[in-house]
């Protein structure tokens, strides 16, 4: 993996869900929604200084968001930090660095 690039998608897993349930009121409240459908479909990460993780949600209705989730390094000791999010995706958009 090279620092700094992303990696290829791949399908998401439950820890990948957990991140993505952790982050999900931080992104409700930036977005103003409640998200009744949250289901992590796909990520990728990103290594800086701790890890980035870029993930595709399922936000019901064929609508997607594409969210940006910051993890600190361990000794850090930090929770999960939303750094980002790209709404009104769709199924087929790829996941990107923003």
């Amino acid at each position: 993996m090279i620092p700094g690039g992303l990696t290829e998608a791949k399908p998401a897993t439950p820890e990948i869900q957990e991140i993505a349930n952790t982050v999900k009121p931080q992104l409700e409240e930036k977005t103003n929604e409640t998200y009744e459908e949250f289901e992590a479909v796909e990520y990728k990460t990103q290594v800086v200084a701790g890890m980035n993780y870029y993930i595709k949600i399922r936000v019901g209705n064929d609508r997607y968001t594409h969210i940006k989730v910051f993890k600190s390094l361990p000794q850090q000791n930090q929770s999960l930090e939303l750094t980002g999010y790209q709404a009104d995706k769709n199924k087929d958009d790829e996941l990107m660095g923003f």
